[in-house]
């Protein structure tokens, strides 16, 4: 029997135990290219919480993942297209939790409101305990670094934060047309006016100029200024589903730079 041969200077076993296995040595387990993507993404946020995202590099990141260098520069290829897509994943995570707080009112047996909805997004945007924490000082930190970095496009960050002042405005427009909220408000300016003040509070609780309570306080006023009639017992409009699943849609897939896209 035929046990081996040379075809263009390679040695070809026949045999090397196949027939003991059947089929040869195991199929390698199919990489999740998204999963790994993911991967990265968590580790430069946990890094750059850490260290600072001026002070992350992609050797830092990879550490942090516990990946090679070149397969954080496989997935990403430049520094700044991964910090492009660790901001994407932000706002993705950003977006979940808001979706989070809002199936929670679900759950309980009651209905979300326009108000709930408003309430849940300026909530996740205030840094009152670890998690938002993070949440708010890498915000603060892209921010900063997209006004003086050109490698590091200010677009993305105004697409999210547009996403979001639509969803408060087309909940505002359902709250007045169940007359919820007074008619003469502007629903596009109260709802700028709202992601503003959320952005203003944030850095205020993150310098210790006022506490997380006296941020929250702030924002409940200005919720009970545009929902002068949201009581349990009255009436509630309707929820825009359609607008909230979109803004969760697109923090998810990303704007400019998707955590999805395929290698090259």
């Amino acid at each position: 029997m035929l046990e081996s041969a040379n075809f263009y200077d390679t040695n070809v076993s026949f045999t090397n135990g196949a027939s003991n296995k059947g089929y040869g040595e195991p199929v390698p387990k199919r990489v999740d290219h998204d999963e790994r993507r993911r991967q990265i993404a968590d580790a430069l946020l946990r890094t750059a919480a850490a260290r600072g995202l001026h002070a992350t590099g992609m050797r830092e990141v990879a550490a942090e993942a516990g990946v090679s260098l070149r397969l954080v520069q496989y997935y990403f290829g430049t520094k700044e297209q991964l910090l492009l897509a660790g901001m994407q994943h932000l706002a993705a995570q950003f977006g979940e939790r808001a979706m989070t707080r809002i199936r929670r009112i679900k759950e309980t047996g009651g209905q979300a409101s326009p108000r709930d909805v408003i309430a849940a997004i300026l909530a996740e945007a205030l840094p009152a305990d670890d998690e938002r924490r993070t949440f708010a000082v890498l915000n603060a930190a892209y921010f900063a670094l997209a006004l003086t970095d050109s490698a590091l496009a200010i677009a993305p960050l105004a697409k999210n934060t547009n996403a979001v002042i639509d969803v408060a405005a087309a909940q505002l427009r359902a709250a007045q047309a169940a007359g919820d909220t007074p008619a003469h408000l502007d629903p596009d300016a109260e709802a700028l006016s709202l992601l503003a003040m959320s952005a203003g509070l944030a850095n205020s609780v993150l310098a210790a100029l006022s506490s997380a309570e006296q941020a929250q306080a702030v924002i409940d006023y200005h919720l009970n200024r545009l929902f002068p009639g949201s009581r349990p017992a009255l009436r509630r409009a309707p929820v825009v589903v359609g607008l909230v699943r979109d803004l969760s849609a697109f923090l998810g897939a990303g704007g400019a730079t998707s955590l999805t896209s395929a290698p090259s």
